[in-house]
């Protein structure tokens, strides 16, 4: 039987050092049904040398140039550019384990019901070790992304969506994504084995992300403002606790830095002096 086709995504902007070894991770993969797209996001480096001799070698590899617009709107370009059933993200400083695409293909091939598969992850680079993430519920997928951005889905079903959302300009956007892509009901489905590998760098985006964390959780909401109005409650009574916590952590901090609490520390010292030898 035909495998489906599986359309591999990979936007690059200033990681033309890395994309050499993420081909190579393509190149050794058991999935042979595959097609491979670069989406040069205006990269001031060298991407498009270092693609320029895989194409020879890899006959199934297309290269795309646009003007720099995001990672959002590479990967919406790469995809709505691919002729692929199933479809998955892959960045260009990150790995896969050769059996990844097969792996995932033949899950979704087997379990037309399943919506979204991806396999466990670990990370290399500057940080190595497991990359443990939560199990899956949608309501969860509310609070806090569990799925990496390397899941694969069918292309019918991005057709449903806008795609990712340019306004994810400093990150998550593929948890963004999933909240367009994926409903309730809908089931998700984790591969047990590490297949992924994530590079961890000094400066990333996703340390970016982390830094405008307040920000990306606002444009979350805004995007999905239908999804989160049933728990519109519980998020007012979670920032109330929030700031409530911060309130009272400047307040002691506040204490702490003052000249009484120092001057009753400096007095008190002798007492604790005294219990310490006696205790």
């Amino acid at each position: 039987m035909e495998q489906p086709l599986v359309s591999v995504i990979i936007p690059c902007y200033r990681k033309a050092q890395y994309l050499g070894a993420t081909l190579e991770s393509m190149q050794k993969q058991t999935y042979k049904a595959v097609e491979i797209i670069v989406v040069d996001d205006g990269s001031p480096d060298n991407t498009r040398e270092v693609v320029e001799p895989f194409l020879s070698a890899m006959p199934n590899l297309r290269y795309i140039h646009q003007e720099n617009s995001g990672v959002s709107t590479a990967r919406n370009h790469g995809i709505r550019s691919s002729n692929g059933t199933y479809i998955m993200a892959l960045d260009a400083d990150d790995a896969i384990e050769p059996t990844y695409i097969e792996r995932c293909a033949d899950y979704l091939s087997a379990h037309p019901e399943v919506k979204l598969v991806y396999t466990l992850a670990d990370t290399f680079g500057k940080r190595t070790g497991a990359w443990d993430l939560p199990p899956y519920t949608f309501e969860a997928l509310l609070w806090t992304n569990m799925v990496h951005y390397c899941a694969m889905y069918r292309r019918k079903d991005f057709d449903r969506t806008e795609g990712y959302n340019p306004n994810m300009v400093k990150g998550f956007e593929d948890w963004d994504f999933w909240l367009y892509l994926l409903r309730p009901e809908d089931r998700v489905h984790c591969i047990q084995e590490r297949l992924f590998h994530w590079r961890v760098l000094e400066v990333s985006r996703s340390l970016d992300a982390d830094n405008n964390l307040q920000i990306l959780l606002r444009q979350i909401y805004h995007n999905h403002e239908e999804l989160y109005r049933p728990y519109l409650q519980d998020i007012v009574y979670f920032h109330e606790m929030w700031a409530h916590h911060e309130w009272l952590y400047r307040r002691a901090d506040e204490a702490r830095h003052s000249k009484a609490y120092r001057l009753g520390k400096f007095l008190f010292r002798p007492v604790y002096w005294l219990r310490n030898i006696f205790r």
